[in-house]
């Protein structure tokens, strides 16, 4: 997992990489530093395809470890859950079901990171306290029958 770089690593005049850069300048390291550790990105989605309207479940992909809320084979991942889908700059625009408050969303849509974002509190753990991630909400696919995933379903939009 990476070291995400927080506030304290940047100069004090510096203003932070996200605020200077579009998403599709931004390298490796930064690009994997906007992730959040949220989770919410790995939950189970029904799309209806007549409204285009998606709906989340508190079911999660099997590699996600529900109490970290991080891949636990983020290397392997796309071999292993085909339907994986390794975000660019490019895709974001068009990816209406990313969260709202998912980071590069907000970048790509013109806003700045929340308060409770790890790269703006310097802490980890701040997502998780803000109630943002999936930590104890969550319940992973292999604990659930498949055709018992739409009583999963989450009532509001994240």
């Amino acid at each position: 997992m990476m070291t995400h770089p927080t506030r304290s690593t940047l100069g004090p005049s510096d203003p932070p990489f996200w605020k200077t850069m579009r998403l599709a300048q931004m390298n490796r390291e930064q690009w994997e530093a906007l992730c959040d550790g949220c989770g919410r990105c790995c939950l189970q989605k029904f799309l209806d395809g007549k409204t285009g309207k998606v709906t989340y479940t508190w079911v999660s992909c099997y590699l996600l470890d529900v109490q970290a809320c991080g891949c636990g084979d983020y290397g392997n991942r796309t071999s292993l859950v085909p339907d994986c889908l390794v975000l660019t700059a490019e895709q974001i625009p068009r990816l209406r079901w990313l969260p709202r408050t998912c980071a590069y969303r907000r970048l790509s849509e013109g806003r700045d990171l929340d308060a409770w974002h790890p790269l703006v509190s310097g802490d980890p753990e701040s997502v998780h306290r803000s109630g943002i991630s999936v930590r104890d909400k969550a319940i992973s696919e292999v604990h659930v029958h498949p055709e018992d995933i739409e009583y999963y379903a989450i009532g509001y939009r994240l």
